[in-house]
């Protein structure tokens, strides 16, 4: 009887990846230690000192606040998300990034809330003295910031939130009431009472960014006015049209477009139910006239045109107002209603005419005010809560809007008391868009109020002339010194910049900074006299606020505190309103890059970024009230990013159930995992996100991990004192050299543009196809096979390369996951984001070999395309049993001339290279011309340690090896 005979067990020898890296994440448990880590270590100050100690140069990007009231949304973590990845690279580039984070704590936001809560415990708010209601303002705000912190400590973002800045600060609250004076000081300061955006239910001006537009169905009448006049039109009725029924008790005049073809239309016949008469004749445009008879119930056949009606006739004319003459009207309307051309008039909607209510609407405000009429046409007939004044003839406390935002009964009356006079010739519905309140959502109209203005045309008293000696001047030219990402976001701000009315710097509402003004009894606005503007007053102004904060100006005998000994104080009285909290916003700048020791050195900063909304928010009024006080821009950089929608592109709204909290996806994934979604958007558009897109985000983080795994599983092997240089390296370890010196360019640029989709896009790419798919797989026979080799040590080395690349160039979008990677090789003293991306050497990049090693990859593409046809046809079961012969052009032998190192590349145990034209039936590529591959086994026998089919196998010391590994053993 024979003894059996066994194969030694070599796998023991091998040398095998061994980390206590896990394969699974387990992210939403593990990231809150890293955090504590960091806040222990305290990362952000190491880093101010590592800076110090450097010279850096500064580089900041300047946050906008958002309002502390509430739980982050998806957009909050967006937003914080690509502002920390920004500050991050630009650290690890080798500047000193600085970010303080900040919050927007005055306004109707959360005022709107204490009135709530004032309501459910029905509470009168004008029955509270301000400052205790100020007070529970202060502590819903700062209740508020120390949440919000917390959340967006929680999404990795780094930054100095032991001292953020806070618009309700004292000294905050001093710099912002500075800066309003500066306005005051150089004369662009006015009050002046013109048609604002107007929210009747808070009782408030509101600014464009306060505002966002919705559907809604409004009233629509077709309204005649009977024409005055000595000619053959006496008698005949212009016809206006309008969405806004309830302004027509405050119509002054009616306009008509010069340009504009009109005709005298008559009646000669009527439908029931109509209120045309037979014999009526209607002023109309004649592009329009079809329409509007249509709308009143009219067929072709039942009126004529009579004939042309000129401008010169036009101009003859005066109008009389529909409710003129009506019974207990007592004469309101019986003035005659102006008559004249306006270039703002079209016959592309309506009537051809238009209905002029100055105190309702800015173009007619314009023109009456350019004529110097704004005396004879301005009313005063709708109160702050948009009800008509009580002894308005007929709608006297009628409402435009309930306190709810709901439709008032205004409308209603005014169409039926212009029924009951015959002055209407149709009425209808319109849907369309509107303005709302962000806050209320409830509609807002146009009203005409005092408010304080800066005038933006208005030459700028300071001196500072350089970019213009107005704001709007100086605004225009700044734009085009900022770079904008995206360039679109120029162009957005420039037009809005153009054709923006004069800013309305004042609220009607509490809590905020108040205008710090007087202004003098008995002196109209237009004096020149009527504002105090003394240098002293201010002083004690401002000196008080830093102590006390704004509260100062509300608190009992306010007055005479600031103006005592300087001027007679019962001569003035004091402005009560508050600061449009874009002002405030406006101004955080001033107090937080221009006067904090970790701003910014010269006032100005490197980058500001918000959604596309702040082109008419936070980057306009910056830079509206940067122009105004230091005659230039705020920031050298703006960047914009769009709107998150849900999974099928829809906005998200909690009415329809579609809206995704952040901690929900922290909880299930990891924050490592949100902010690859959003380096992996091109945020500068709307973006997308829901489970499915989250899975593949997850899907992405895995392969990556299992990258950095390998490596970190190679890289115990790796002895500092043994790494190879790069000349003494194989083509293939340079090939990989050159690959990263190349990505190290696409990555540093890719993240000075805020290029992040780009940056992990090169990165993610580079590590699953050219290391995961080529050289890993390529290499792992060296790695895990050789003893001591240079092939090994060289493969070593560049691991070494790849792990200290790739962890600090992806520190900034995964700060968790790339801190748990560096931690597997370095001392738990020191963290990743305390380094910079390493340098790279410029004599790794070798352009002619990566051009040839596109052609020794096209030529491999073609045998790894035949060994799989064998695989698939069974015939082997792993490349390593492979011989294949391949042919070549002269062209390619003269590339390809070392079969050994080829057959490493290939994955085969051998191969054999022939110079000239393959045998018919040879494996081909057509897109690989000159190639052509005849399968073979590799002969030999299969070595028991590393698999390779080789002749030698058998013949060395150790039972059943190569002699590659009879040497390792």
């Amino acid at each position: 009887m024979c003894a059996e005979t066994t194969t030694p067990e070599y796998k023991s020898t091998l040398n095998l990846p061994r980390t206590d890296f896990p394969m699974r994440a387990g992210l939403p448990k593990r990231e809150p230690a890293w955090l504590a880590r960091w806040e222990e270590m305290d990362v952000y100050a190491k880093l101010r000192e590592k800076a110090k100690a450097q010279t850096r140069q500064p580089f900041t990007l300047h946050d906008g606040p958002p309002y502390a009231n509430g739980h982050l949304h998806i957009g909050h973590a967006l937003n914080k998300t690509i502002k920390d990845m920004i500050v991050r690279s630009h650290q690890m580039m080798g500047r000193d990034a600085r970010y303080i984070p900040g919050w927007d704590c005055h306004g109707l936001p959360i005022e709107w809330k204490i009135e709530e809560q004032y309501r459910k415990k029905g509470r009168d708010k004008d029955q509270v003295p301000i400052n205790e209601f100020r007070g529970e303002c202060r502590d819903f705000a700062a209740g508020w910031v120390d949440i919000q912190r917390e959340e967006f400590k929680r999404l990795g973002v780094q930054g100095n939130w032991a001292e953020p800045y806070l618009t309700m600060d004292f000294h905050a609250e001093r710099v912002i009431a500075e800066e309003f004076m500066k306005f005051l000081m150089n004369g662009t300061l006015y009050q002046g009472s013109k048609p604002v955006m107007w929210s009747p239910v808070e009782q408030t001006a509101l600014a464009e960014a306060e505002v966002e537009y919705h559907d809604k169905d409004s009233f629509t009448v077709w309204v005649k006015f009977e024409v005055l006049s000595d000619s053959d039109l006496a008698g005949a009725q212009v016809v206006i049209w309008t969405t806004t029924p309830w302004t027509m008790p405050s119509n002054k005049a009616v306009v008509y477009g010069e340009g504009v073809s009109y005709g005298l239309y008559k009646i000669t016949g009527t439908p029931d139910e109509c209120w045309a008469n037979v014999g009526d004749r209607y002023l109309l445009a004649d592009n329009l006239a079809a329409d509007v008879l249509g709308r009143a119930r009219l067929e072709d056949d039942q009126w004529t045109r009579v004939r042309d009606v000129t401008n010169d006739e036009l101009a003859g004319i005066s109008l009389k107002h529909p409710l003129a003459g009506a019974e207990g009207a007592n004469g309101e309307w019986d003035d005659i209603r102006d008559f004249r051309a306006a270039d703002f008039v079209t016959d592309t909607e309506g009537t051809g005419f238009v209905h002029c209510a100055p105190s309702h609407g800015l173009e007619e405000y314009d023109l009456y005010r350019e004529l110097g009429m704004l005396e004879q046409v301005i009313t005063y007939n709708v109160n702050p809560d948009g009800r008509y004044r009580d002894d308005l003839p007929f709608f006297g406390g009628k409402a435009i809007l309930k306190p709810n935002g709901k439709e008032g009964n205004a409308n209603a009356a005014v169409i039926d008391k212009l029924v009951e006079v015959g002055g209407l010739l149709a009425r209808g519905k319109i849907k369309h868009s509107y303005p709302h309140s962000w806050r209320s959502k409830a509609p807002v109209i146009y009203r005409n109020t005092p408010q304080w203005f800066a005038a933006i045309d208005r030459p700028v008293g300071d001196g500072q002339d350089m970019h213009g000696t107005t704001i709007r001047e100086r605004a225009l030219t700044e734009i085009d010194n900022v770079n904008w990402t995206p360039k679109s976001g120029r162009n957005r701000l420039h037009a809005m910049m153009e054709a923006r009315p004069d800013w309305v710097l004042s609220r009607q509402r509490a809590w905020g900074v108040p205008l710090t003004c007087f202004t003098r009894k008995g002196v109209l606005p237009t004096d020149p006299d009527f504002l105090l503007r003394n240098a002293d007053v201010n002083a004690r102004i401002v000196e008080a606020f830093e102590v006390e904060g704004a509260d100062a100006w509300y608190a009992d005998g306010a007055k005479e505190r600031f103006l005592g000994g300087i001027v007679n104080a019962d001569d003035y009285d004091m402005v009560t309103d508050i600061l449009d909290v874009w002002f405030d916003s406006g101004s955080t700048h001033a107090f937080t890059l221009r006067d904090r020791v970790d701003g910014s050195d010269d006032g100005i900063a490197d980058v500001y970024m918000e959604g596309t909304d702040q082109h008419r928010g936070w980057f306009h009024s910056s830079l509206l009230q940067s122009v105004g006080t230091y005659g230039r821009a705020p920031y050298r950089n703006v960047v914009t990013h769009g709107f998150t929608l849900d999974a099928k592109g829809m906005k998200m709204s909690k009415s329809i159930g579609n809206t995704i909290v952040p901690q929900k996806i922290v909880d299930q994934y990891g924050a490592d995992i949100l902010r690859l979604w959003v380096a992996q958007t091109d945020y500068t558009n709307d973006q997308r996100i829901g489970d499915e897109i989250l899975k593949g985000v997850a899907d992405s983080y895995r392969r990556l991990r299992n990258t950095m795994r390998y490596m970190l599983g190679s890289l115990p092997d790796f002895d500092a004192a043994k790494a190879v240089a790069r000349d003494d390296m194989p083509e293939l370890e340079q090939l990989m050299l050159h690959k990263l010196a190349v990505l190290d360019g696409v990555v540093r640029d890719g993240y000075a543009r805020f290029d992040f989709q780009g940056v992990f896009r090169a990165i993610f790419d580079f590590a699953t196809l050219d290391l995961s798919s080529f050289y890993f797989d390529i290499r792992k026979d060296a790695l895990y096979c050789d003893g001591d080799t240079p092939r090994r040590l060289a493969a070593l080395t560049v691991l070494d390369h790849l792990y200290a690349r790739l962890t600090t160039w992806l520190a900034p979008i995964l700060p968790f996951t790339m801190e748990e990677v560096w931690l597997q090789r370095n001392g738990e003293d020191t963290s990743v984001h305390l380094v910079d991306f390493p340098d790279t050497p410029a004599d790794w990049r070798d352009d002619a070999l990566a051009e040839r090693s596109e052609t020794v990859r096209a030529v491999r593409r073609v045998v790894t395309g035949a060994l799989e046809e064998q695989r698939t046809a069974k015939v082997i079961g792993s490349s390593l049993e492979a011989g294949p012969v391949v042919f070549m052009s002269p062209e390619l032998a003269a590339v390809i001339t070392n079969p050994d190192t080829f057959a490493d590349l290939c994955i085969t145990s051998q191969i054999t290279l022939q110079t000239g034209e393959a045998p018919e039936g040879a494996f081909t590529l057509t897109d690989v011309a000159g190639v052509g591959v005849v399968f073979e086994k590799a002969t030999g026998e299969k070595c028991a340690r590393c698999w390779k089919v080789l002749p030698d196998v058998g013949t060395h010391s150790h039972e059943a090896v190569c002699g590659r590994c009879d040497s390792a053993l």
